[in-house]
């Protein structure tokens, strides 16, 4: 079954669509020099099983400095893809006090946000 939601249709599953304005109000509440995965995004908006979506609506953000998508990353610890470039996502986050080491946020955890 199908559904509607303005101009996009979506399959029936049983979870809402995640909006792209949604995900931009919420990355935005990211302060400087924390980081939210894409799960933990997707689990906010209410559906779990949406981090893959929350990444392809990331790279398509329109305001890259004003909603930080740069601070949003990998479940594991790893930057992951930014739209300019991985190289630039490290040196944001690093500006922001966000120690990375190979690629990976240090401490993880200590820098996660929670909201």
């Amino acid at each position: 079954m199908t559904y509607k939601s303005g101009s996009k249709r979506y399959k029936k599953t049983g979870r809402e669509p995640i909006e792209s304005q949604s995900v931009y109000g919420l990355v935005s509440s990211i302060p400087a020099g924390k980081v939210a995965t894409y799960g933990q995004l997707a689990t906010s908006l209410g559906n779990s099983r949406a981090a893959r979506g929350i990444g392809k609506i990331l790279n398509k953000n329109p305001r890259p400095i004003v909603v930080p998508c740069h601070r949003v990353v990998c479940s594991d610890g790893h930057v992951g893809g930014y739209m300019y470039g991985k190289e630039r996502k490290i040196s944001l986050l690093l500006s922001e006090g966000v120690p990375i080491v190979n690629g990976q946020i240090k401490d993880f955890e200590r820098y996660r946000f929670s909201n």
